[in-house]
C-alpha cells in the first residue's frame, strides 16, 4: 500500500506500465495479461480509491474525473514513477485518455473507455453494471453454483464477457465479490454523468473495442475516431466489454504494441 493508500499488484521489470480496471472491478481484472505484460514492463496493477482492498480516501471519494485523474497521477508521484505508460479498461481506459491528454503518460491504451456514449448508452452501461451488483450480493454458495455451471455462468456474466467460460470459477467469485463490495461504485457512476472525453494527447494513443461489448458499444468507437483522429483505433474481434479474459494473447500484444515494447 503506498502513501497515498491504494492498494497494487507490481512484477516484472522495465519501463513502468500502470493498468487501471473499470467501475466495480479491481486490479485482478487484469490477471489473464499480467505475466505477459511484466515480461516486458514493471507492471503495477492498481486498485482505484474506493475499489477492490483500496480504502476510500480520508478526504473523500474524487467528485469527478479531474479528481480521480488528480488521484492516479498522485500515486503516480508516491511510487516515483515519471510518465509511466497506462492502460485501462472502461473507467480506466477513460483515465488513462485523460492522463494521456495532461501529459503524465509515455502513452496510453483504453480498451472500451468510457467518454464517448450518448447519456441513454451511459444509463444503459450504469443499469446492467448496477443488476450485476445487485446478483453479486447473492450468497456465496449460490454464486459458486451458478457459476460454476458453463450454461448459467454464460447468462450470469454474457453481458460483460463475450467467453464466460475463460473465466475460472475463483476468478468469477472474486468479481463478484470486488463489485458487490465496491465502496465507490455509487459516488464515481454519479460523477461520471455527463462526462464526455474532450482532450487532445500527443503521446501515442490505442484505443481498442470489444466488437462483442454490450455495455459500451462497440458503435461509439466511431465517436472515439472522430474526437482522436491521430489515435491508433482497433477492433478487438469477438471480445466483450472485459476483453483481458476473452483474449489475454491479443490484448496483451495491443498494449505491447502501443508501450514500443514488441518493437524493441
Amino acid at each position: 500500500m503506498s502513501a497515498v493508500e491504494v492498494v497494487f499488484e507490481r512484477r516484472g521489470a522495465g519501463a513502468p506500465l500502470v493498468l487501471l480496471h473499470g467501475i466495480g472491478h479491481h486490479w485482478a481484472a487484469w490477471s489473464p495479461v499480467l505475466d505477459r505484460l511484466a515480461e516486458a514492463h514493471d507492471v503495477i496493477a492498481v486498485d482505484l480509491p474506493g475499489f477492490g482492498r483500496s480504502p476510500v480516501p480520508a478526504a473523500g471519494l474524487p467528485a469527478d474525473m479531474p479528481g480521480l485523474v488528480a488521484a492516479v497521477a498522485e500515486l503516480f508521484a508516491a511510487l516515483g514513477l515519471d510518465r509511466p505508460h497506462v492502460a485501462g479498461n472502461s473507467l480506466g481506459g477513460a483515465i488513462a485518455l485523460e492522463l494521456a491528454a495532461a501529459g503524465a503518460v509515455s502513452s496510453a491504451t483504453a480498451l472500451s473507455p468510457a467518454g464517448f456514449c450518448t447519456p441513454r448508452e451511459l444509463r444503459w452501461a450504469l443499469t446492467v453494471l448496477t443488476l450485476h451488483r445487485n446478483a453479486a450480493r447473492l450468497p456465496e454458495p449460490v454464486l459458486r453454483s451458478l457459476f460454476g455451471n458453463p450454461a448459467l455462468r454464460t447468462l450470469a456474466l454474457g453481458m460483460i464477457l463475450a467467453r464466460p467460460n475463460r473465466m475460472a470459477l475463483a476468478e468469477a467469485l472474486a468479481d463478484a465479490r470486488a463489485l458487490r463490495e465496491a465502496r465507490a461504485f455509487r459516488a464515481v457512476a454519479r460523477a461520471g454523468r455527463g462526462y464526455a472525453f474532450a482532450g487532445a494527447p500527443t503521446v501515442p494513443v490505442t484505443v481498442a473495442w470489444g466488437t462483442r461489448d454490450r455495455i459500451l458499444p462497440c458503435r461509439q468507437a466511431a465517436l472515439a475516431r472522430t474526437r482522436l483522429p491521430a489515435a491508433r483505433h482497433l477492433d478487438l474481434t469477438g471480445c466483450g466489454h472485459v476483453p483481458m479474459h476473452d483474449d489475454p494473447e491479443l490484448v496483451a500484444s495491443v498494449i505491447l504494441d502501443t508501450t514500443g515494447a514488441r518493437a524493441a
